[in-house]
């Protein structure tokens, strides 16, 4: 009763080892967790208000399906401000989410084997997205230069360590995690449709440095390439400062989707807004896809994030340097555990952190870790291969100093004991 299309896609190992958190703290243990990915602060109270207002003046019924007009007008002047990009309103498109957009840019742009790169390791749902849009991935593993095309398979592909370059991956830090020119310049094919970048990154924190992007960016465009720029961490940048590949010059930027939200800036991940600029003409037929696949945002999440992008920014910033604080702690705690390699990410609120000595003495894999840790020291984090790299471990510093210092503690004693 199945499709094979729905048979290939792998779940979401995220929201997994959420839900698994979740029904031990409904038993009453007491779990600490670094696995989620979102902040841990309310939405601010005058976009809470923003709702409650619309709410009270009836606005409860359908809006266009890329958006209202204001919204999109707001997105505008965003880009305009914050990332140096003109863009007009047709060529914005709200969805229900980043994941939505990023979902609805693949099912636009890709035809079946059109390869897409996608520099490992990667946030979770990118590869399924792919598959679903019938593309093949082209995997480039940033910690192994010797691999330079792999296609899709299983989450696992890269073991990211072996014993004979162990000294040389010591050195691998996840500010590294960033893909050059010549490894773009490698796995280029005529079959090559887009690149994603995703800066700052999920799972490592990396950040891309200008003249990097426009390096990359002189590539794509001498290859007619595009370029899918993941940007949701926009705002939670520690050193450095966010760079949009669009706004280098007009050639990359008629290549480039740039794709950003309100989740992860203003705490409003349930709010389910997101949004992204690009061509006319690809968003002209990203809105008509939409248009039988959901029809419009909430139409009262749509006031609220309005409210987010124009209305007081004090709480953005508030929130960065407690983020800040919470990336300067774990890394303190973090670099008191024999074993393990890390250096602070430069943005968004991950730590991926090489496990390899560890994992390799005492357990199968990066996900055998992860489910005994939760299992035993009620703590969970999300194994490497979630993310297409083994024998590392994402943790989440969206969450308060106390529960850092314990959940901390406890791995520390985890991997002593």
């Amino acid at each position: 009763m199945i499709s094979k299309r729905a048979q290939s896609i792998a779940p979401s190992a995220t929201l997994q080892i959420n839900a698994q958190a979740k029904e031990l703290a409904s038993k009453g243990f007491d779990i600490i967790s670094f696995a989620a990915g979102e902040p841990d602060f309310d939405t601010p109270e005058n976009i809470k208000n923003a709702a409650r207002k619309a709410i009270d003046d009836g606005f409860t019924k359908y809006t266009a399906t890329s958006g209202t007009l204001e919204l999109k007008q707001a997105i505008c002047d965003k880009f305009r401000q914050d990332n140096g990009l003109s863009y007009d309103p047709k060529n914005i498109l709200v969805g229900n989410g980043a994941k939505q957009c990023l979902y609805n840019i693949f099912q636009t742009i890709l035809d079946p084997d059109d390869e897409v790169i996608v520099p490992v390791p990667y946030w979770v749902s990118y590869e399924e997205m792919v598959k679903l849009a019938g593309g093949e991935c082209v995997f480039v593993n940033l910690t192994n230069k010797s691999s330079d095309r792999t296609f899709s398979g299983h989450p696992e592909r890269f073991s990211g360590h072996s014993e004979q370059s162990e000294e040389s991956q010591r050195k691998f830090t996840p500010n590294n995690f960033l893909l050059s020119p010549d490894d773009l310049k490698r796995v280029l094919t005529p079959k090559t449709k887009a690149l994603i970048i995703n800066s700052p990154s999920n799972p490592t924190g990396a950040v891309y440095d200008l003249p990097r992007l426009e390096a990359i960016a002189k590539i794509c465009v001498d290859n007619n390439v595009m370029v899918i720029s993941d940007e949701i961490y926009e705002k939670l940048i520690y050193e450095g400062q966010n760079h949009s590949i669009a706004a280098i010059d007009d050639d990359i930027k008629k290549l480039a989707v740039t794709v950003s939200g309100v989740s992860k800036s203003y705490a409003m991940t349930g709010w389910r807004i997101g949004y992204c600029a690009g061509d006319e003409s690809v968003i002209a037929a990203m809105s008509k896809l939409q248009d039988h696949q959901t029809s419009n945002p909430c139409s009262i999440a749509q006031k609220a994030a309005l409210e987010a992008l124009s209305g007081d920014q004090s709480t953005v910033e508030a929130m960065r340097k407690e983020f800040q604080k919470r990336r300067d702690l774990m890394g303190e705690l973090l670099n008191g555990i024999d074993g393990i390699n890390f250096e602070k990410p430069a943005g968004a609120f991950y730590a991926f952190v090489d496990f390899f000595k560890i994992i390799r003495n005492r357990f199968s894999n990066s996900a055998d870790f992860c489910r005994k840790l939760l299992e035993h020291a009620h703590v969970a984090c999300i194994p490497g291969s979630a993310f297409g790299l083994e024998n590392y471990i994402r943790l989440s510093f969206a969450t308060g100093e106390d529960d850092i210092r314990e959940g901390i503690k406890r791995i520390k004693q985890f991997v002593t004991d």
